[in-house]
């Protein structure tokens, strides 16, 4: 496996995630026996820098809201390390972290949910629902929490007036909007935006983008921003990471990745991102992969992507590819990166005679 450390020396990693795996049982019968699991997350290794946004796409299903959650500890890891550097400067493993200890750590790392709906209690005001993180955690009470609480609604473009209204008064980007300000509630460091913008209409998540981008120069964040829109994640994130079935297949700058991809699968999702003119558009139609994506409880011997991919040899089906570093901090897990010509979204300019 790569050594995923941005740069050898380099102080500003905020998050390292090394060999995350998230094994789900499946059980069976009268007395539950275990027999089998899926694996949802599988060695899954990725670096996160402070004050960057890193974007967490593949197809739904691929476990990218899973590595999400592990990160908040919403689910119990099966195995891995989640080394993350808190304000002061120690590093923790959040994995081996008791329910106790995590508690100041909620306060720095907090989450944005998909469901502008679900996500919001629809029996309490709004006051209440962006209250709850700061009375858990005893910051404040009474008329200085109404204060707060009106703050952080003009600060994610809500009037404060709102502050006594229900959930159901409110529209689907209004209501991510509160979600958005209940996740900022404590001034974490880290937001994990788990698919923030995917639920809302075209018009709204360019404003949901743009809040997002505001307040991350305002207030200095740094993102995890989970997707499966590339048009969305290629205006937003600095670096992007790809999954498939569990697995991280490829991680890189955002413009290297659209301009020239490493990966075949990087190449497919590629291949479907729409641009509005066509002589920015590589040549070439679109790519569309043949057969299923592989059970996470049964998956293929070797690389996971084999069964699926136009460039395999018998090598991809018997010998699992490392995610190694081709140049530039670009990791890909592909036996054949150094060798393949991927078509991008874009061409890359070509150097003057």
């Amino acid at each position: 496996m790569a050594d995923i450390k941005a740069n050898p020396g380099e102080t500003n990693v905020i998050l390292e995630v090394k060999d995350l795996k998230m094994h789900f049982p499946i059980t069976k019968g009268f007395f539950r026996h275990v027999v089998g699991h899926v694996r949802a997350v599988d060695g899954v290794s990725f670096t996160v820098r402070e004050g960057e946004t890193l974007g967490l796409v593949g197809e739904s299903g691929c476990g990218k809201t899973t590595v999400g959650r592990c990160l908040v500890r919403v689910y119990e890891p099966t195995a891995g390390q989640i080394r993350y550097r808190r304000a002061d400067g120690e590093v923790v493993d959040l994995i081996q972290l008791k329910e106790e200890e995590l508690r100041p750590i909620r306060k720095e790392i907090r989450m944005i949910f998909q469901d502008p709906y679900s996500s919001l209690n629809p029996r309490m005001r709004i006051r209440d629902i962006i209250g709850e993180p700061l009375r858990n955690y005893k910051v404040c009470e009474g008329a200085e929490l109404d204060e707060r609480v009106m703050a952080l609604l003009k600060q994610v473009g809500l009037r404060p007036e709102y502050i006594h209204r229900y959930p159901h008064a409110f529209s689907g980007g209004e209501r991510q909007r509160v979600g958005i300000a209940r996740a900022l509630a404590l001034n974490p460091r880290l937001v994990i935006a788990d698919e923030a913008v995917s639920a809302l209409d075209v018009s709204v998540r360019a404003q949901i983008i743009n809040l997002l981008d505001d307040l991350q120069q305002e207030l200095g964040l740094t993102y995890i921003f989970i997707a499966h829109d590339l048009s969305v994640v290629e205006h937003i994130c600095d670096r992007v990471a790809v999954m498939y079935v569990g697995k991280m297949v490829e991680v890189a700058t955002t413009e290297e990745l659209y301009s020239r991809p490493r990966h075949p699968y990087t190449e497919a999702l590629l291949s479907a991102v729409p641009i509005p003119d066509p002589r920015q558009r590589r040549k070439g139609d679109r790519i569309r992969l043949e057969g299923e994506v592989p059970d996470p409880s049964n998956p293929p011997a070797g690389c996971y992507f084999s069964p699926r991919c136009r460039y395999a040899t018998e090598l991809c089906r018997e010998e699992a590819p490392a995610l190694i570093d081709v140049g530039d901090g670009h990791l890909v897990a592909c036996h054949y990166a150094d060798q393949l010509e991927l078509r991008g979204v874009y061409e890359k300019p070509k150097p003057v005679a």
